[in-house]
């Protein structure tokens, strides 16, 4: 009998070896040799996202704001708090491989009635008996749903980086424009200053007859339409402030920053399109997810065949507790082979859905792809593009503050009025504007391309190097 348990068991192993359905491998995809808007093709994987993104950000105080959201941002500990569930659901699937042990104590007391028991005599039974269930996996149900599981954490797991990456390129960007429009607002109250000391010499010289109501009205407009520019300004920079905080955890309040311009990283190419199969998040996020559902399809598949089970009982029973483990042994083991004959094609059309799932996945897969390339080859031209425009609203800039500057001299000399120099101005403060705007715009090219190329390897800014030690601990 034992010999033939044994047996039973060690054939129930070796089938188990054995998974129905088709193992994982990853869809062919047309990769193109470099990125559309790339200058020209690498011979190497170098990559700007190889950097860590305290290497492209070269701002300490926007460093310290990227580190204080990974840490307490929302999104950021919501993310690990998901990776925590799928972990423990991928234990819990990972558990049904192996016999589930329990235990069961007892007492009872009973009396027949009196046609059984004529004597009336009570009954006292004492149990105490210890049982397993084994589901053998012959055909890889258990570990294919084991597989999916895996698939699944794994695929969280992903997400989690991908939440990381976009905080940190979310809260780049809402810093960047935080600085911008510090700038803006400087330039907005360095021309109201001078469109105010060009209306108090129109005042002072309309008191003295020597201007006219119309150049001074004309002045005070002009003062007055840049003026209104420094309020809607500040809001916008209270906007923003409250926008940061939420994203690194805070309440509402004023966020110190200094006033120094943060220079472009170095121009390090983008590197292979290959590589966002392994280093974008969202992509391997969508492979996990496919490898799931292929799983899954293994799974539905292995519906077609029958389960086998082994139960065992040992234990003891006795009328005295003292001598429960005395006497009263007993033991029961038994092995159930369960499987379909007819269930109406439920089983068929399951399988048919699996199917189906994982076309959908293999779609999603092709799709993330496709946008990460998308997103690559934008931000390339961005960047790109936002260098000529840089350089045309810097010549705009140095040749309208060469025209304010000639047309002093022309209104000192007596050679022209002083209206040259009011448009002459009022040309020069858009232009400023939009050269802020433009070298903002290169910045936030810069955090787009970081992003799209999936950098951030590793997410986790490094620990502090240990303070050397005293010299007598040494």
């Amino acid at each position: 009998m034992k010999a033939r348990a044994i047996a039973l068991v060690a054939l129930a192993l070796a089938g188990s070896r054995c998974a129905v359905g088709p193992n994982y491998s990853r869809p062919a995809l047309p990769m193109p040799p470099q990125f559309y808007g790339a200058e020209a093709a690498v011979a190497e994987a170098r990559s700007l996202a190889d950097l860590p993104w305290w290497e492209v950000f070269q701002d300490p105080v926007l460093e310290g704001l990227i580190e204080e959201a990974l840490r307490q941002g929302y999104d950021a500990r919501l993310a690990a708090a998901r990776v925590e569930e799928a972990q423990a659901l991928y234990g819990v699937a990972r558990g049904a491989l192996y016999p589930g042990v329990g235990y069961q104590l007892g007492f009872e007391r009973s009396r027949q009635d009196q046609f059984v028991n004529r004597d009336g005599n009570v009954e006292t039974k004492w149990t105490a008996k210890l049982g397993f269930s084994w589901e053998l996996d012959l055909f890889g149900r258990i570990r294919r749903q084991t597989e999916a599981a895996r698939a699944q954490y794994l695929a969280t797991e992903e997400a989690r980086r991908g939440v990381l990456l976009s905080l940190v390129a979310e809260v780049a960007t809402t810093y960047l424009e935080l600085k911008e429009l510090d700038t803006e607002l400087d330039i907005a109250k360095r021309t109201t200053a001078a469109f105010q000391s060009t209306y108090e010499l129109f005042e002072r010289r309309l008191e003295g007859g020597a201007a006219s109501a119309l150049e001074t009205a004309r002045a005070e407009a002009s003062l007055g339409q840049v003026a209104a520019q420094i309020p809607e300004i500040e809001r916008a920079i209270a906007a923003k402030e409250n926008q940061l905080n939420y994203l690194l955890g805070r309440p509402p309040q004023p966020l110190p920053r200094d006033g120094v311009r943060i220079p472009l990283p170095p121009d390090i190419p983008a590197g292979l399109p290959s590589a966002l199969l392994e280093r974008r998040p969202d992509v391997r996020e969508a492979e996990e997810q496919l490898v799931s559902a292929n799983a899954l399809v293994g799974a539905a598949k292995a519906r077609y065949f029958p389960t086998l089970t082994l139960t065992g009982l040992f234990g003891n029973v006795s009328p005295e507790l003292g001598d429960l483990f005395a006497n009263g042994k007993t033991y029961s083991l038994a092995a159930g082979l369960v499987g379909p004959l007819f269930q109406a094609g439920q089983i068929k059309k399951n399988y048919a859905a699996a199917q189906a799932r994982f076309e959908q996945g293999k779609v999603l897969y092709e799709a993330a792809v496709t946008n990460a390339l998308r997103e690559v080859s934008g931000a390339l031209v961005d960047r790109t593009k936002l260098v000529e425009t840089a350089k045309q609203r810097e010549r705009t800039v140095k040749a309208y503050a060469e025209a304010v500057r000639l047309a002093n001299i022309r209104y000192d000399s007596g050679l022209s009025a002083y209206f040259e120099v009011l448009d002459a101005q009022q040309q020069l403060f858009p232009a400023e504007i939009s050269l802020a705007q433009t070298r903002r715009d290169q910045l936030l090219a810069v955090v787009d391309l970081y992003k799209a190329l999936g950098g951030g390897w590793p997410i986790a800014p490094p620990p502090p190097a240990p303070a050397p030690a005293p010299p007598g601990d040494r």
